[in-house]
């Protein structure tokens, strides 16, 4: 039991990543206690992980200077002849329209659903999660029952968690993160140097059964593979000779479970 009711307002802090670590802990206890309402959650969580995978390549672009709010206002602050509030507010508004375009252009989906796809999208998401020092797996790994049960219900389908610790990668957690061809399954690992892997899994729409490829993206290395319908991949900013290895002990894991 937990000290005090858990609240909307700690549910909405859930979403948000605002809870300390203790009121987490509750909160995933509750969640775990109440599958309804813990749907419920993840359908936020959802909601709030796509927004920030299609905007992460572009929301830290500098604004140009013909779409700066403030200098726009200013300039219609000064004394000029005739209605300027009409003038102002239509400049306002396109603006904003202006803003809103500018920030939504180049958000499409890549062509394929094949392990090309995959690769891609586990790529995608090494660079928008791994760098986040404060909050970068939605669920602990004290919390490896929960995330089990919600990527199961995500994916329509169990999905097993591998064990990286004989080779000195400690498991973070993980998150169900949207691609283009649905919802996916993200696990995180590190070892003792802060080096962090992803793995990636979901269903496939193609390539159901498809031998392991290596692939490589902006630096960042990786090993694509897909069995019983299921897509597996394996990435990090690590040597392909050092991330082969893994990535077949990881297979090797999967064909057990």
């Amino acid at each position: 039991m937990t000290s005090r009711p858990i609240t909307e307002e700690d549910l909405n802090g859930f979403v948000d990543d605002r809870l300390d670590a203790d009121r987490h802990a509750e909160v995933v206890a509750y969640l775990d206690a109440h599958p309804d309402i813990a749907r419920r959650i993840a359908g936020y969580c959802e909601q709030r992980d796509t927004l920030r995978a299609a905007l992460a390549p572009i929301a830290e672009e500098p604004v140009p200077p013909e779409l700066d709010l403030s200098r726009m206002i200013q300039e219609r602050r000064r004394p000029r002849r005739g209605a300027a509030w009409p003038v102002a507010a239509a400049v306002v508004l396109l603006c904003v329209g202006g803003a809103t375009g500018w920030l939504a252009r180049g958000i499409t989906l890549p062509p394929g659903a094949g392990i090309e796809a995959l690769a891609q999208e586990a790529a995608a998401s090494y660079a928008v999660y791994v760098p986040d020092q404060l909050r970068p797996v939605e669920l602990r790994a004290e919390d490896r029952v929960l995330l089990a049960a919600w990527t199961a219900r995500r994916l329509g389908q169990p999905v097993a968690i591998p064990d990286l610790a004989a080779s000195g990668y400690r498991f973070m957690g993980g998150r169900v993160v949207p691609t283009a061809h649905g919802p996916a399954a993200l696990f995180m690992y590190d070892d003792d140097r802060g080096t962090r892997l992803v793995m990636l899994v979901r269903p496939m729409a193609t390539d159901h059964d498809t031998p392991m490829s290596p692939h490589a993206h902006g630096g960042v290395n990786g090993y694509s593979w897909a069995e019983q319908g299921l897509g597996y991949s394996l990435v990090g900013a690590v040597a392909a000779d050092t991330l082969h290895p893994l990535a077949d002990h990881v297979r090797r894991q999967l064909r057990k479970s």
